[in-house]
């Protein structure tokens, strides 16, 4: 089945430090899927192997089953720092990615913007970041693409601005059945708008799957100390924590918690990923080519 961003052990090298390394995953078509990772995990590095603005050290990378640089046409890109010439005003932009793009629709750039109240006549260097963000991810979305991929546009907008370019989004993938990959710190927003996960972290893959699923098959458990060595034999313990008396471990579950001593607890999106960030260095490969890739598929 074709998807729409595949990776196979993709890698991407600057001298001897990887950047990105052993990266495998599968994004299906029609899903809004969550990127997180701590800073200097990888994720601008795949976003711009996933865009054709780098070349793979190894492994490989394909949009809807072609490699980027064949697919770019189908292809909308928001950098982090949401570039835009400041000194052109916006209809400059909006002209500008007509000649560039031979999918351009016009009417939906000035209708979006037009029911966002930005001005086309004010150059976009006097615009607020929110506006800026907006004026982006309109560009984007009248390129016509078929997956969209945004790094980290919105992290330093005022919540109401996060808001509107979030309904902007959301909107779109409603109409268009857009496939969307967005990059993001902000864990409340990933919950709001994503269906679909990625968790990066050194350099890896930690876990790739549906949120839903995700959610259903991670539990925190509370029981009595020394009794969580038996829980390994059935689930994959992410994270434990002890006291005098009391044990708390976190886990992806591999069928129904049988132990009447444990008191299980439904996990949130946010322990989820603050779990697989917590694990150290070197545990990604044994998540990612197992566990991750069971609730990938």
């Amino acid at each position: 089945m074709i998807q729409a961003l595949e990776t196979s052990h993709l890698g991407k090298r600057y001298g001897r430090d990887w950047a990105l390394q052993d990266c495998t995953f599968k994004l299906p078509i029609g899903r809004v899927a969550g990127l997180v990772g701590p800073n200097g995990a990888g994720k601008t590095t795949l976003l711009h192997l996933a865009v054709g603005l780098l070349e793979p050290s190894e492994g490989r990378v394909q949009v809807f089953g072609e490699t980027p640089d064949q697919m770019l046409a189908r292809v909308g890109f928001v950098a982090q720092d949401r570039p835009l010439y400041r000194s052109f005003r916006v209809r400059d932009m909006l002209t500008l990615g007509q000649k560039l793009n031979p999918n351009w629709d016009m009417d939906l750039a000035t209708d979006r913007l037009a029911r966002i109240s930005i001005p086309l006549d004010r150059p976009t260097g006097k615009l607020s970041g929110g506006q800026q963000a907006q004026v982006a991810l309109v560009m984007a979305l009248a390129k016509r693409p078929e997956i969209l991929i945004l790094d980290e546009p919105i992290a330093n907008l005022d919540p109401l601005a996060r808001y509107e370019f979030q309904q902007t989004l959301m909107d779109a993938v409603a109409q268009n059945g857009l496939t969307v990959l967005f990059s993001s710190h902000l864990i409340a927003d990933l919950d709001r708008i994503c269906d679909y996960l990625i968790i990066l972290s050194a350099s890896q893959v930690q876990v790739a799957g549906d949120t839903d699923s995700l959610i259903a098959t991670h539990k925190r458990l509370i029981g009595p100390r020394g009794r969580e060595v038996s829980l390994g034999r059935t689930h994959t313990i992410l994270q434990t924590r002890s006291s005098e008396r009391q044990c708390s471990v976190f886990v992806r579950t591999h069928g129904p918690v049988l132990d009447p001593a444990w008191e299980v607890r439904e996990a949130s999106l946010e322990d989820i990923i603050l779990a697989y960030l917590a694990l150290p260095a070197g545990t990604a490969r044994s998540f990612q080519h197992s566990d991750a890739q069971e609730v990938a598929s």
